[in-house]
Protein backbone atom coordinates (compact mmCIF):
# COMPACT_ATOMS: atom_id res chain seq x y z
CA UNK A 1 0.00 0.00 0.00
CA UNK A 2 0.90 3.66 -0.60
CA UNK A 3 1.46 4.96 2.79
CA UNK A 4 1.34 8.81 0.89
CA UNK A 5 -1.60 8.21 -1.50
CA UNK A 6 -4.73 9.65 -0.03
CA UNK A 7 -6.94 6.62 -0.19
CA UNK A 8 -7.94 5.24 3.47
CA UNK A 9 -7.94 1.62 3.80
CA UNK A 10 -9.16 0.25 7.60
CA UNK A 11 -5.66 0.11 8.92
CA UNK A 12 -5.20 3.84 8.45
CA UNK A 13 -8.51 4.69 10.86
CA UNK A 14 -7.38 1.93 13.54
CA UNK A 15 -4.08 4.04 14.92
CA UNK A 16 -5.61 7.97 14.32
CA UNK A 17 -8.53 6.72 16.36
CA UNK A 18 -6.70 5.11 19.15
CA UNK A 19 -4.52 7.98 19.62
CA UNK A 20 -8.13 9.90 19.77
CA UNK A 21 -9.56 8.43 22.04
CA UNK A 22 -6.62 8.53 24.49
CA UNK A 23 -6.53 12.09 24.00
CA UNK A 24 -9.84 12.72 25.11
CA UNK A 25 -9.55 10.38 27.90
CA UNK A 26 -6.80 12.69 29.19
CA UNK A 27 -8.27 15.44 28.35
CA UNK A 28 -11.05 15.01 30.65
CA UNK A 29 -9.58 12.55 33.18
CA UNK A 30 -6.77 15.57 33.83
CA UNK A 31 -7.50 19.62 34.23
CA UNK A 32 -11.29 19.14 33.42
CA UNK A 33 -12.23 18.72 36.86
CA UNK A 34 -11.46 22.50 36.87
CA UNK A 35 -14.83 22.80 35.45
CA UNK A 36 -16.00 21.03 38.73
CA UNK A 37 -14.26 23.48 41.04
CA UNK A 38 -15.49 26.38 38.79
CA UNK A 39 -19.58 25.12 38.89
CA UNK A 40 -19.02 25.06 42.56
CA UNK A 41 -18.02 27.87 43.42
CA UNK A 42 -20.29 30.04 41.21
CA UNK A 43 -22.83 27.72 42.93
CA UNK A 44 -24.55 26.16 39.56
CA UNK A 45 -26.88 23.42 39.52
CA UNK A 46 -26.22 20.03 38.18
CA UNK A 47 -28.65 21.14 35.34
CA UNK A 48 -26.71 24.22 34.69
CA UNK A 49 -23.31 22.41 35.36
CA UNK A 50 -24.28 19.82 32.92
CA UNK A 51 -25.45 22.30 30.01
CA UNK A 52 -21.23 23.51 30.70
CA UNK A 53 -20.38 20.08 29.79
CA UNK A 54 -22.34 20.07 26.54
CA UNK A 55 -22.05 23.11 25.13
CA UNK A 56 -18.01 23.33 25.40
CA UNK A 57 -17.96 19.20 24.64
CA UNK A 58 -20.26 19.54 21.88
CA UNK A 59 -18.36 22.81 20.29
CA UNK A 60 -14.80 21.41 20.58
CA UNK A 61 -16.12 18.46 18.62
CA UNK A 62 -17.73 19.96 15.76
CA UNK A 63 -15.24 22.84 15.62
CA UNK A 64 -12.47 20.05 15.48
CA UNK A 65 -14.61 17.94 13.10
CA UNK A 66 -14.37 20.96 10.55
CA UNK A 67 -11.19 22.37 11.13
CA UNK A 68 -9.16 18.58 10.90
CA UNK A 69 -11.25 17.89 7.82
CA UNK A 70 -11.11 21.25 5.72
CA UNK A 71 -7.45 21.92 6.00
CA UNK A 72 -6.47 17.82 6.51
CA UNK A 73 -4.02 18.01 9.20
CA UNK A 74 -4.52 16.97 13.16
CA UNK A 75 -6.22 20.32 14.05
CA UNK A 76 -7.31 19.61 17.95
CA UNK A 77 -9.29 21.69 19.68
CA UNK A 78 -9.96 22.09 23.50
CA UNK A 79 -11.25 24.15 25.94
CA UNK A 80 -9.46 26.90 27.75
CA UNK A 81 -7.90 24.85 30.92
CA UNK A 82 -5.77 28.38 32.17
CA UNK A 83 -8.75 29.76 31.37
CA UNK A 84 -11.26 27.54 33.15
CA UNK A 85 -8.19 27.56 35.73
CA UNK A 86 -8.62 31.90 36.23
CA UNK A 87 -12.84 31.26 36.41
CA UNK A 88 -12.63 29.03 39.58
CA UNK A 89 -11.20 32.37 41.50
CA UNK A 90 -13.32 34.79 39.06
CA UNK A 91 -16.92 33.58 39.57
CA UNK A 92 -16.77 33.72 42.84
CA UNK A 93 -17.04 37.52 42.41
CA UNK A 94 -18.97 37.52 39.33
CA UNK A 95 -22.50 37.07 38.93
CA UNK A 96 -22.98 34.09 36.22
CA UNK A 97 -24.81 36.16 33.84
CA UNK A 98 -22.55 38.95 33.62
CA UNK A 99 -19.66 35.89 33.09
CA UNK A 100 -21.54 34.58 30.17
CA UNK A 101 -21.60 38.08 28.74
CA UNK A 102 -17.81 38.37 29.43
CA UNK A 103 -17.08 35.22 27.54
CA UNK A 104 -19.12 36.86 24.71
CA UNK A 105 -16.90 39.87 24.53
CA UNK A 106 -13.81 37.64 24.54
CA UNK A 107 -14.94 34.94 21.89
CA UNK A 108 -16.06 38.35 19.36
CA UNK A 109 -12.08 39.46 20.14
CA UNK A 110 -10.60 36.41 18.84
CA UNK A 111 -13.00 36.49 15.69
CA UNK A 112 -11.75 40.07 15.41
CA UNK A 113 -7.85 39.16 15.63
CA UNK A 114 -8.69 35.85 13.47
CA UNK A 115 -10.30 37.90 10.81
CA UNK A 116 -7.81 40.92 11.12
CA UNK A 117 -4.88 38.73 10.93
CA UNK A 118 -3.03 40.50 13.94
CA UNK A 119 -2.68 37.07 15.67
CA UNK A 120 1.11 37.84 15.63
CA UNK A 121 1.85 41.06 15.97
CA UNK A 122 -0.85 41.24 19.17
CA UNK A 123 1.25 38.41 20.65
CA UNK A 124 3.99 40.62 20.56
CA UNK A 125 2.69 43.21 22.43
CA UNK A 126 2.55 40.92 25.67
CA UNK A 127 5.97 40.17 26.72
CA UNK A 128 6.85 36.35 26.93
CA UNK A 129 7.71 36.36 30.72
CA UNK A 130 4.81 38.49 32.15
CA UNK A 131 2.42 36.12 30.01
CA UNK A 132 3.94 33.40 31.40
CA UNK A 133 4.67 34.95 35.03
CA UNK A 134 0.23 35.64 34.83
CA UNK A 135 -0.17 32.03 33.71
CA UNK A 136 1.67 30.91 36.61
CA UNK A 137 0.44 33.13 39.48
CA UNK A 138 -3.49 32.24 38.77
CA UNK A 139 -2.25 28.38 38.54
CA UNK A 140 -0.34 28.58 42.02
CA UNK A 141 -3.40 28.34 43.98
CA UNK A 142 -4.56 24.66 42.74
CA UNK A 143 -0.88 23.69 42.72
CA UNK A 144 -0.63 24.63 46.67
CA UNK A 145 -4.64 22.70 46.80
CA UNK A 146 -3.13 19.66 45.73
CA UNK A 147 -1.54 19.77 49.20
CA UNK A 148 -3.09 21.82 51.41
CA UNK A 149 -6.17 18.97 51.05
CA UNK A 150 -3.88 16.87 53.74
CA UNK A 151 -5.83 18.84 56.60
CA UNK A 152 -8.86 17.33 55.99
CA UNK A 153 -7.81 13.86 54.19
CA UNK A 154 -4.67 12.93 54.55
CA UNK A 155 -4.59 8.98 53.43
CA UNK A 156 -6.16 10.42 50.55
CA UNK A 157 -4.06 13.09 49.73
CA UNK A 158 -0.91 10.58 50.71
CA UNK A 159 -2.13 7.87 48.07
CA UNK A 160 -2.79 10.37 45.01
CA UNK A 161 0.81 12.33 45.48
CA UNK A 162 2.42 8.69 45.66
CA UNK A 163 0.78 7.28 42.80
CA UNK A 164 1.40 10.59 40.55
CA UNK A 165 4.84 10.13 41.55
CA UNK A 166 5.27 6.40 40.79
CA UNK A 167 3.77 7.03 37.41
CA UNK A 168 5.25 9.63 36.59
CA UNK A 169 8.63 7.63 36.71
CA UNK A 170 6.87 4.86 34.31
CA UNK A 171 4.23 6.61 32.18
CA UNK A 172 4.49 10.52 32.31
CA UNK A 173 1.96 10.54 29.48
CA UNK A 174 -0.62 9.01 31.62
CA UNK A 175 0.19 9.66 35.29
CA UNK A 176 -3.16 11.61 35.57
CA UNK A 177 -5.42 9.21 34.32
CA UNK A 178 -3.58 6.60 36.43
CA UNK A 179 -4.58 8.80 39.46
CA UNK A 180 -7.80 9.65 38.27
CA UNK A 181 -8.38 5.78 38.40
CA UNK A 182 -6.99 4.99 41.89
CA UNK A 183 -8.45 7.62 43.54
CA UNK A 184 -11.83 6.67 42.17
CA UNK A 185 -11.15 2.87 43.47
CA UNK A 186 -9.58 4.16 46.83
CA UNK A 187 -12.43 6.54 47.33
CA UNK A 188 -14.82 3.15 46.27
CA UNK A 189 -13.39 0.89 48.60
CA UNK A 190 -13.17 3.09 51.94
CA UNK A 191 -16.59 3.83 51.32
CA UNK A 192 -16.32 7.44 50.40
CA UNK A 193 -18.25 7.86 47.28
CA UNK A 194 -21.15 5.61 45.70
CA UNK A 195 -21.57 5.62 42.12
CA UNK A 196 -24.25 3.19 42.32
CA UNK A 197 -27.18 5.92 41.04
CA UNK A 198 -25.01 6.79 38.49
CA UNK A 199 -27.21 6.21 35.14
CA UNK A 200 -27.01 7.53 31.83
CA UNK A 201 -28.64 10.55 30.87
CA UNK A 202 -28.66 12.80 27.90
CA UNK A 203 -27.43 16.67 28.89
CA UNK A 204 -30.10 19.52 28.07
CA UNK A 205 -28.58 22.63 27.09
CA UNK A 206 -29.74 25.60 29.55
CA UNK A 207 -29.54 28.99 27.94
CA UNK A 208 -28.16 31.99 30.60
CA UNK A 209 -29.68 35.32 29.64
CA UNK A 210 -26.09 37.15 28.95
CA UNK A 211 -25.08 40.82 31.22
CA UNK A 212 -22.91 42.73 30.31
CA UNK A 213 -20.99 45.00 32.59
CA UNK A 214 -17.05 47.28 32.80
CA UNK A 215 -16.22 44.90 35.71
CA UNK A 216 -16.77 41.76 33.72
CA UNK A 217 -15.06 43.14 31.21
CA UNK A 218 -11.79 43.73 33.18
CA UNK A 219 -11.95 41.40 35.53
CA UNK A 220 -13.40 38.23 33.06
CA UNK A 221 -13.27 39.08 29.66
CA UNK A 222 -10.19 40.83 29.51
CA UNK A 223 -7.93 38.27 31.67
CA UNK A 224 -9.78 35.31 29.91
CA UNK A 225 -8.99 36.37 26.40
CA UNK A 226 -5.17 36.94 27.26
CA UNK A 227 -5.21 33.61 29.01
CA UNK A 228 -6.36 31.43 26.44
CA UNK A 229 -4.48 33.39 23.61
CA UNK A 230 -1.01 33.07 25.05
CA UNK A 231 -1.90 29.89 27.41
CA UNK A 232 -3.46 28.05 24.37
CA UNK A 233 -3.44 29.14 21.09
CA UNK A 234 0.53 29.75 20.83
CA UNK A 235 1.37 26.58 22.38
CA UNK A 236 -1.03 25.28 20.65
CA UNK A 237 0.49 26.46 17.25
CA UNK A 238 3.65 25.45 18.11
CA UNK A 239 2.71 22.21 18.49
CA UNK A 240 1.10 22.25 15.00
CA UNK A 241 4.13 24.01 13.92
CA UNK A 242 6.88 21.45 15.62
CA UNK A 243 5.51 18.02 13.32
CA UNK A 244 5.24 20.29 10.00
CA UNK A 245 1.59 21.61 10.16
CA UNK A 246 1.69 24.75 7.91
CA UNK A 247 -2.41 25.72 8.48
CA UNK A 248 -2.60 29.67 9.01
CA UNK A 249 -3.74 30.25 12.86
CA UNK A 250 -6.33 33.24 11.16
CA UNK A 251 -8.72 30.88 10.49
CA UNK A 252 -8.41 28.41 13.58
CA UNK A 253 -9.09 31.58 15.85
CA UNK A 254 -12.43 32.24 13.55
CA UNK A 255 -13.85 29.37 13.33
CA UNK A 256 -13.07 28.48 17.51
CA UNK A 257 -14.10 32.00 18.29
CA UNK A 258 -17.78 31.60 16.30
CA UNK A 259 -18.00 28.09 18.19
CA UNK A 260 -16.85 29.56 21.21
CA UNK A 261 -19.49 32.67 20.72
CA UNK A 262 -22.28 30.76 20.00
CA UNK A 263 -22.19 27.99 22.79
CA UNK A 264 -21.49 31.08 25.32
CA UNK A 265 -24.79 31.61 26.54
CA UNK A 266 -25.10 28.00 27.09
CA UNK A 267 -22.28 27.71 29.35
CA UNK A 268 -19.02 27.05 27.40
CA UNK A 269 -16.33 29.94 28.61
CA UNK A 270 -13.84 29.22 25.65
CA UNK A 271 -12.18 27.22 23.41
CA UNK A 272 -9.47 26.97 21.23
CA UNK A 273 -6.57 24.91 19.70
CA UNK A 274 -5.38 22.17 21.83
CA UNK A 275 -1.42 21.82 22.91
CA UNK A 276 -0.67 19.11 25.11
CA UNK A 277 -3.44 16.65 24.26
CA UNK A 278 -2.85 17.77 20.87
CA UNK A 279 0.88 16.29 20.89
CA UNK A 280 -0.81 12.46 20.84
CA UNK A 281 -2.51 13.19 17.94
CA UNK A 282 0.04 14.67 15.85
CA UNK A 283 3.06 12.57 15.58
CA UNK A 284 4.47 9.47 14.24
CA UNK A 285 2.74 7.35 16.82
CA UNK A 286 -0.41 8.70 15.48
CA UNK A 287 0.19 7.57 11.79
CA UNK A 288 3.42 6.89 9.39
CA UNK A 289 1.89 9.39 6.74
CA UNK A 290 0.98 13.11 7.80
CA UNK A 291 -1.24 13.01 5.37
CA UNK A 292 -3.85 10.54 7.16
CA UNK A 293 -3.38 12.12 10.93
CA UNK A 294 -5.96 14.64 10.39
CA UNK A 295 -8.11 11.25 11.11
CA UNK A 296 -6.77 11.73 14.72
CA UNK A 297 -8.59 15.24 14.20
CA UNK A 298 -12.31 13.88 13.16
CA UNK A 299 -11.83 11.41 15.69
CA UNK A 300 -11.55 13.68 18.56
CA UNK A 301 -14.28 15.49 17.58
CA UNK A 302 -16.59 12.48 17.44
CA UNK A 303 -15.59 11.55 21.03
CA UNK A 304 -15.74 14.93 22.29
CA UNK A 305 -19.34 15.27 21.02
CA UNK A 306 -20.65 11.78 22.51
CA UNK A 307 -19.38 12.56 26.16
CA UNK A 308 -21.41 16.21 25.44
CA UNK A 309 -24.61 14.39 24.93
CA UNK A 310 -24.07 12.54 28.33
CA UNK A 311 -22.88 14.94 30.01
CA UNK A 312 -25.48 14.95 32.61
CA UNK A 313 -23.94 11.99 33.42
CA UNK A 314 -20.61 12.84 34.01
CA UNK A 315 -22.07 16.33 35.89
CA UNK A 316 -23.25 13.61 38.59
CA UNK A 317 -20.17 11.54 38.63
CA UNK A 318 -18.08 14.70 39.35
CA UNK A 319 -20.31 16.20 41.47
CA UNK A 320 -20.70 13.83 44.07
CA UNK A 321 -16.81 13.06 44.28
CA UNK A 322 -15.25 15.14 47.87
CA UNK A 323 -13.80 17.89 47.14
CA UNK A 324 -10.34 17.29 48.23
CA UNK A 325 -9.96 14.65 45.72
CA UNK A 326 -10.70 17.21 43.18
CA UNK A 327 -8.96 19.95 44.49
CA UNK A 328 -5.57 17.60 44.79
CA UNK A 329 -5.99 16.10 40.97
CA UNK A 330 -6.61 19.06 40.26
CA UNK A 331 -3.60 20.69 41.36
CA UNK A 332 -0.98 17.51 40.54
CA UNK A 333 -2.62 17.49 37.13
CA UNK A 334 -1.42 21.43 36.55
CA UNK A 335 2.10 20.83 38.36
CA UNK A 336 3.82 20.69 34.78
CA UNK A 337 1.92 23.53 33.61
CA UNK A 338 2.93 25.74 36.76
CA UNK A 339 6.26 24.64 36.62
CA UNK A 340 6.89 25.43 32.67
CA UNK A 341 4.80 28.38 33.10
CA UNK A 342 7.83 29.72 36.24
CA UNK A 343 10.76 28.32 34.12
CA UNK A 344 9.34 30.62 31.02
CA UNK A 345 8.54 33.75 33.23
CA UNK A 346 12.35 33.48 34.64
CA UNK A 347 14.13 32.48 31.19
CA UNK A 348 14.82 36.36 30.69
CA UNK A 349 17.47 37.93 33.17
CA UNK A 350 16.29 41.48 31.75
CA UNK A 351 12.55 40.65 32.22
CA UNK A 352 12.45 38.15 35.18
CA UNK A 353 12.08 41.40 37.95
CA UNK A 354 8.46 42.08 35.90
CA UNK A 355 7.36 38.84 35.58
CA UNK A 356 8.30 38.27 38.85
CA UNK A 357 5.80 40.73 40.08
CA UNK A 358 2.86 39.49 37.68
CA UNK A 359 3.59 36.47 39.06
CA UNK A 360 3.14 37.33 42.53
CA UNK A 361 0.39 39.97 41.99
CA UNK A 362 -1.68 37.81 40.32
CA UNK A 363 -1.19 35.13 43.01
CA UNK A 364 -2.17 37.29 45.69
CA UNK A 365 -5.94 37.23 44.04
CA UNK A 366 -6.35 41.16 45.39
CA UNK A 367 -9.88 41.93 44.15
CA UNK A 368 -10.14 45.61 43.91
CA UNK A 369 -13.41 47.79 42.04
CA UNK A 370 -14.94 43.97 42.03
CA UNK A 371 -12.00 43.48 39.40
CA UNK A 372 -10.14 40.05 40.18
CA UNK A 373 -6.39 39.53 40.45
CA UNK A 374 -5.72 38.45 36.96
CA UNK A 375 -6.38 41.99 35.84
CA UNK A 376 -4.47 43.28 38.26
CA UNK A 377 -1.48 41.23 37.94
CA UNK A 378 -1.85 42.29 34.52
CA UNK A 379 -1.38 46.21 35.02
CA UNK A 380 1.10 45.88 37.78
CA UNK A 381 3.41 43.78 35.68
CA UNK A 382 2.83 45.66 32.19
CA UNK A 383 3.23 48.88 33.82
CA UNK A 384 6.53 48.02 35.86
CA UNK A 385 7.52 46.77 32.28
CA UNK A 386 6.69 49.82 31.21
CA UNK A 387 8.16 52.00 33.46
CA UNK A 388 11.54 49.85 34.02
CA UNK A 389 12.18 49.46 30.14
CA UNK A 390 11.25 53.40 29.67
CA UNK A 391 13.66 54.50 31.82
CA UNK A 392 15.95 52.03 29.75
CA UNK A 393 15.64 53.05 26.46
CA UNK A 394 16.07 56.85 27.77
CA UNK A 395 18.96 55.86 29.30
CA UNK A 396 19.97 54.25 25.91
CA UNK A 397 18.87 56.94 23.67
CA UNK A 398 21.32 59.43 25.71
CA UNK A 399 24.15 57.37 25.21
CA UNK A 400 23.57 57.18 21.62
CA UNK A 401 23.72 60.58 21.66
CA UNK A 402 26.69 61.24 23.09
CA UNK A 403 28.40 58.47 20.88
CA UNK A 404 27.21 60.70 18.09
CA UNK A 405 27.90 64.10 19.65
CA UNK A 406 31.99 62.56 20.26
CA UNK A 407 31.98 61.14 16.88
CA UNK A 408 31.35 64.57 15.23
Amino acid sequence: MNTTSNSLSGRDLVSPTIAAFISVIVNYGGTFILVFQAAKVAGLSPEMTASWIWSISIGVGVTGIWLSYRYREPIITAWSTPGVAFLVSALAVTPYPEAIGAYIISALGFIILGVSGMFERFVRLIPPGIASGLLAGILLQFGISAFGGAEVDPLLVVVLFASYIILRRFTSRYAIVGILAIGLIFLIGMGKADFSNIKLAIAAPVFVVPEFSLHALLGVALPLFIITLTGQYMPGMLVLRNDGYKTSANPILVVTGVGSLITAPFGSHAFNVAAITAAICTGKDTHEDPKKRYIAGIACGIFYIIVGIFGVTLATLFLILPATFIATLAGLALLGTIGSSLANALTNPNGRETALITFLATAANVTLLGVGGAFWGLVAGLGAHLLINGQFLKKQHRVSVVQQAKQK
